[in-house]
């Protein structure tokens, strides 16, 4: 479904991905950890078309992409969960998935009804957002906005869901919801590409993951491996600090 091959990214100067390649097949969760400023997130905003790429090739579902600008990707059944969620924190609960939805409405080759139902898978996924559909985003608390944001994606009936860092800031209870929901997804046939510093619950869920250090691929592995590989255990578990 997802193929990158040796991408090189910089920001002015700075090389920050080198020679980075990729896979991820139908069906696949599959997890890209690191050490902060290891180059993740930037991996995850040049897949979905928000930085443009030095050098290197991106193709999602045969076609090649990485000229294509980050509008248009969406249309093409990629959705990016950003880090920080950035909901529209004024408008509702329902307007920010309504929002999600907008570019299946405005093409007009959906129904309002297929959107509709839509929204109800999103609601039996996540009931609180049903609770909630009235409320300002900017007043939820921090799980229910990831909820939301992961929500929000879904509107637009991705074949491939770009998340980065959705544990970030999150009690231990709520990334357990999180990522049980992330693996229901997966059984109903979503693919995953998944950004976490959280290396233990990331790999718990994947089928294969990516070790990334100071932009370049070190590790290549399905994520029971890793899991349990010594050096990985000794690098990244344990090192992050949840919120409570």
């Amino acid at each position: 479904m997802l193929n990158v091959s040796d991408l090189d990214v910089s920001y002015g100067h700075v090389r920050v991905l080198k020679n980075v390649n990729i896979a991820v097949e139908k069906g696949e969760i599959v997890t890209i950890i690191g050490s902060n400023g290891s180059g993740k997130s930037t991996l995850l905003r040049t897949i979905s078309g928000i930085i443009r790429p030095n050098s290197g090739k991106i193709k999602f579902g045969g076609d090649t992409i990485e000229r294509v600008p980050a509008e248009k990707m969406v249309a093409r059944g990629m959705s990016h969960v950003p880090e920080g969620r950035q909901l529209f924190g004024a408008l509702s609960v329902l307007e920010n998935l309504q929002l999600g939805a907008y570019i299946r409405l405005r093409s007009r080759k959906e129904s309002k009804r297929q959107v509709a139902e839509d929204m109800q898978f999103v609601f039996s996924m996540f009931p609180v957002l049903k609770e909630r559909e009235n409320q300002p985003a900017g007043t939820l608390s921090g799980g229910e906005q990831q909820m939301l944001a992961i929500g929000r994606a879904l509107m637009s009936k991705p074949k491939l869901l770009l998340l980065d860092e959705p544990s970030m800031g999150l009690a231990p209870i709520i990334i357990q919801k999180i990522f049980a929901t992330l693996r229901e997804l997966r059984e109903k046939g979503l693919t995953l590409l998944l950004v976490e510093q959280d290396a233990t619950v990331a790999l718990s869920i994947a089928d294969r993951g990516y070790v990334l250090q100071n932009g370049e691929v070190v590790m290549h592995d399905t994520g029971s491996n890793l899991l349990n590989n010594d050096e990985v255990k000794a690098i990244y578990f344990g090192h992050r600090k949840h919120a409570h």
